[in-house]
């Protein structure tokens, strides 16, 4: 999502972004329909967009990177799915999700076939407003989203043949503790399973919260088990667990900072340690998403107000953070980062510019090398490579 409501005098949070620099969009030359069969070595890269607003794209954006240097090359766009501001895969790799981020809040499915294109599998209702956040269950059996402007979250069942959505299971509203300063409301932001595969994890932005929940594998419902609080202001937006299982990194976009979390795979109770550094110096950055390194030994977050990248050494087996540097991130505002399945590339989808930029990712170091000029993409905001 775009910045905490009521940070910027009651502007839209989509509207927020603004308009992305001229000729951003049509530098990226997708066309309609176009063919989607990879050759060579190339491999598919999914972009997610906001197609309501002026200059966002038409649909999900296909692109093919080089998994030999990260160039990327235009494929064409999928139509017939609105505002897709974020991607998902099925763990089988068979199915594409995205979230259809509007006022009726909905999710879609993508069939992802091994020769032709994709194919729109249908959307189903969120049950709420704003779904900006999506994830598959490990097992593959369930969906799980996040709706931003209602403070909500929901479940699907997936069809295990097709990959389609069936009618939603559940709906859980953000009600407890009520919103944090400057907030209207919850605003849930982010819905992740975790690594012990027992509990899911749902971050609430607006009330500085992070919720633990139990999924019924059978039944596709959400029973709440403990809740962890930030301070007040934090803004919680986007959390990422470290291999070990045992600890998580925090993004919080409002007060600037990250937050090393303990976490106890048996209970599901999440710990949060003391507020630390971004690196960006004064001013707010609105820090939007961490990642870690497979190994466990590097994390970094995207830092959109200061348009950079934060790169820290993990220690202590994942349970600290030291800050090394930042980076230019090379566009504006970036929404968005994401490894390659190989972790040798790191993308980065920057709204305000149109862009992504590809990053090559010195594994000894954790080093981030910039490569090429930003790829233009009409309001990128998520960047999805298989």
């Amino acid at each position: 999502m775009g910045e905490a409501a009521g940070v910027h005098g009651g502007i839209g949070r989509r509207r927020f972004a603004g308009l992305v620099a001229a000729g951003a969009g049509g530098a990226m030359a997708l066309t309609t329909g176009a063919g989607t069969a990879r050759t060579g070595r190339r491999r598919p890269l999914f972009l997610g967009t906001y197609t309501s607003q002026p200059g966002g794209g038409t649909g999900i954006g296909l692109a093919d990177y080089d998994p030999a240097t990260g160039a990327l090359t235009a494929a064409g766009v999928l139509q017939g799915v609105p505002d897709p501001s974020y991607l998902a895969l099925a763990p089988d790799g068979r199915t594409l999700y995205a979230v259809d981020e509007q006022d009726d809040g909905a999710v879609t499915a993508v069939a992802l076939p091994r020769r032709g294109g994709p194919v729109v599998l249908g959307s189903r209702s969120t049950g709420g407003a704003g779904p900006c956040h999506l994830s598959v269950h490990p097992g593959g059996r369930w969906l799980l989203s996040a709706n931003y402007l209602s403070g909500s979250v929901a479940v699907h069942p997936i069809d295990r043949r097709s990959g389609a959505l069936g009618p939603r299971t559940d709906l859980v509203v953000h009600t407890d503790p009520p919103p944090g300063p400057g907030q209207t409301g919850p605003h849930a932001h982010q819905i992740v399973t975790a690594p012990d595969g027992r509990h899911v994890l749902a971050v609430d932005l607006g009330n500085d919260t992070v919720y633990t929940y139990r999924l019924d594998p059978r039944a596709g419902t959400l029973a709440q088990v403990s809740c962890a609080t930030l301070r007040p202001g934090a803004g919680p937006r986007h959390l990422t667990f470290h291999p070990s299982g045992t600890s998580a990194y925090l993004a919080n976009e409002v007060d600037n900072t990250v937050v090393v979390c303990r976490y106890d795979p048996l209970g599901g109770r999440l710990v949060p340690g003391a507020p630390q550094s971004t690196g960006t110096g004064p001013g707010v950055s609105y820090p939007a998403q961490l990642l870690v390194t497979r190994n466990g030994r590097f994390a970094f977050l995207a830092n959109r107000g200061d348009n950079s990248l934060t790169r820290y050494a993990v220690e202590a087996g994942g349970a600290r953070l030291r800050l090394l540097d930042t980076v230019p991130v090379g566009g504006d505002f970036p929404r968005q980062i994401a490894f390659s399945p190989d972790q040798r590339w790191l993308f980065a989808a920057n709204q305000k510019s149109g862009s992504v930029t590809v990053f090559a990712v010195d594994a000894r170091t954790g080093a981030l090398g910039r490569v090429g000029e930003p790829f233009a993409a009409p309001l990128a905001v998520c960047a999805l490579p298989l």
